[in-house]
């Protein structure tokens, strides 16, 4: 059985946890801690399959922990449970960009994390976490790729005049993906040629927060996108969490954000291949698809589909760089990747692919 530490100051929440993952016998709590001080104790200690991590907690808080676990050099595969209030969603993407791989947010009252629905999410999240790579140092953020980036950029506006300028970046992630998104999207420049679409595997009230966090730290404009949003070049349009995002053509070659209410797919909403298969449509001279870190397969139904119809250039991330090797593993092993590129250099190869102006 995989071992878990539990980490919450809450006595009646660490015995909801522990029935909920002692009762499936893939898991067992091996140890619980009350704050973060005494889990890096644990830690320094011990090795486990994944952490079960509260936030707001006394002597030493999740984040502070997850910074003391980086600043330490000590591997942990961290699932925090996080509340879903707005500042709440802005304190899991600090937890993300700190190196937590996974969230479920947390209802107020601890009897509601005993009916099934929230029990069979957090066993869903807990085995994708336990079977995730632990983190690595991010090599995206260095002055060297900055400036390597620089020199992309300048190369790619050499080029541009012989790059249609009539395509659309698609991007597919799901765990892990918040921090590689961090990655790629902060080296895009703000006039990249072409509009981005980005469907992050999350649930309603937290793609809000990552939108204005990865806008805060990016050249190129990031929001979640909008219904009826019309689509700009060198701006980057993040699904909304909790329901399907289309690309809708209209008359005069204009294209514009749709969501849809359908059932989750894949097991997820947003899924990927609703919004790959709404570009088919489209008049797009190409679609640039890139498939990154995350549990399952989806986006390569997506991508089959509007190959028989478009024009698609596939870039899948590399192995070694990603959390969770499911998605762009199920791109390659379809055969649908026309490069397998690390995350450090997605941002780079998407430039050169689109060109600037």
């Amino acid at each position: 059985m995989k071992k878990i530490l539990i980490v919450d100051d809450s006595a009646l929440m660490r015995r909801v946890f522990c029935d909920i993952i002692n009762g499936d016998g893939r898991f067992q709590v091996t140890d619980k801690a009350v704050n973060g001080l005494d889990a890096l104790g644990y830690l320094t200690k011990n090795t486990y399959d994944a952490v079960v991590l509260d936030v707001n907690m006394p002597k030493m808080g999740g984040l502070e922990l997850l910074k003391e676990l980086q600043k330490r050099k000590i591997p942990a595969k961290v699932m925090v449970a996080s509340t879903d209030t707005t500042e709440g969603a802005k304190t899991t993407m600090d937890a993300l960009e700190l190196g937590a791989l996974d969230f479920i947010h947390k209802p107020s009252n601890a009897g509601e994390c005993r009916v099934d629905t929230f029990k069979d999410e957090f066993l869903r999240i807990l085995e994708v976490v336990s079977e995730s790579r632990s983190p690595v140092t991010d090599k995206a953020f260095t002055f060297d790729n900055l400036k390597k980036t620089r020199q992309v950029v300048e190369l790619a506006r050499k080029h541009s005049s012989v790059i249609s300028t009539n395509k659309i970046v698609a991007i597919a992630s799901s765990t892990g993906g918040p921090k590689a998104l961090h990655s790629v999207i902060t080296k895009l420049p703000a006039n990249l040629r072409t509009p981005v679409v980005v469907v992050q595997h999350m649930p309603a009230g937290f793609t809000q927060s990552l939108a204005e966090r990865l806008n805060s730290l990016s050249e190129i404009t990031v929001s979640e996108g909008k219904d009826g949003e019309t689509l700009e070049k060198g701006h980057v349009y993040i699904a909304k969490g909790g329901m399907h995002l289309n690309v809708d053509m209209k008359p005069g070659g204009r294209y514009v954000l749709r969501y849809s209410d359908e059932p989750a797919r894949e097991g997820v909403k947003p899924c990927a291949n609703y919004m790959y298969e709404s570009l088919r449509k489209s008049g797009f001279d190409e679609i640039v698809c890139v498939v990154m870190t995350g549990m399952g397969a989806d986006g390569t139904k997506g991508i089959v589909n509007l190959k028989n119809a478009k024009k698609v250039h596939v870039l899948a991330q590399e192995q070694s760089t990603c959390a969770v090797y499911g998605m762009p593993k199920s791109i390659v092993q379809a055969g649908l990747a026309d490069e397998v590129v690390p995350l450090e250099q997605l941002a780079q190869e998407i430039i050169l692919n689109v060109g600037v102006n």
